[in-house]
């Protein structure tokens, strides 16, 4: 029997082979769900939820609800007793990855590789970048800074002005390079700059 624990890090080893330029961000919160990993990708993030041999399905609708809203593409990696029947649980544009024993250690085989997710939406998919990143954005695209507006103003204003194709490019590219050890500095020096320019 596999539990999650099992499955996670051999899983991140397993997406770098196969993908090569990756990052993998774990448990992001998103709508009333939480993503056990948001794949990092050059143009486009996918989501993965991990289902091991001791999950039941009793969450899982509402978590694809929720994933289709935030990524391009979305996996369930599934422990093998579940292999035969998740894919009636999740939709037809949802890859499937099994996890397994073999020869001791855990092996990943595709069923079905994930197509392009029709229902992803630009706003909330912008929601997992912080300030500073949208600020960095906003400067690459020539926009104005909107001192004193909320976050999800600026949110707004970028997906109206940056053609899609572009801000897809720009949100990986702030996530690859998102450093969780500066980070608390940057958004210090952002909140500093904010409050002098009021």
């Amino acid at each position: 029997m596999l539990y999650d624990r099992d499955i996670r890090e051999p899983l991140f080893d397993y997406l770098e082979e196969r993908y090569g330029k990756v990052r993998v961000i774990e448990e992001k919160q998103m709508g009333r769900s939480r993503a056990d990993i948001v794949m990092v990708l050059p143009g486009e993030l996918a989501g993965i939820e991990i289902k091991s041999d001791a999950d039941t399905y009793a969450r899982l609708e509402r978590q694809v609800k929720d994933y289709d809203r935030f990524f391009d593409r979305n996996y369930v990696v599934v422990g093998s007793t579940h292999a035969l029947h998740v894919g009636e649980h999740v939709p037809e544009y949802w890859g499937i990855i099994s996890a397994e024993w073999l020869d001791g250690r855990v092996d990943f085989y595709v069923i079905r590789e994930a197509d392009r997710n029709p229902k992803v939406e630009m706003r909330c998919k912008i929601r997992i970048l912080w300030r500073p990143e949208l600020a960095h954005i906003q400067e690459i695209c020539g926009m104005a800074r909107y001192g004193g507006k909320s976050k999800e103003f600026v949110r707004e204003r970028i997906v109206e002005r940056v053609p899609e194709e572009i801000l897809n490019g720009l949100i990986s590219e702030e996530l690859f390079e998102r450093d969780y050890t500066e980070i608390e500095g940057r958004i210090e020096e952002f909140r500093g700059r904010r409050r002098k320019r009021k």
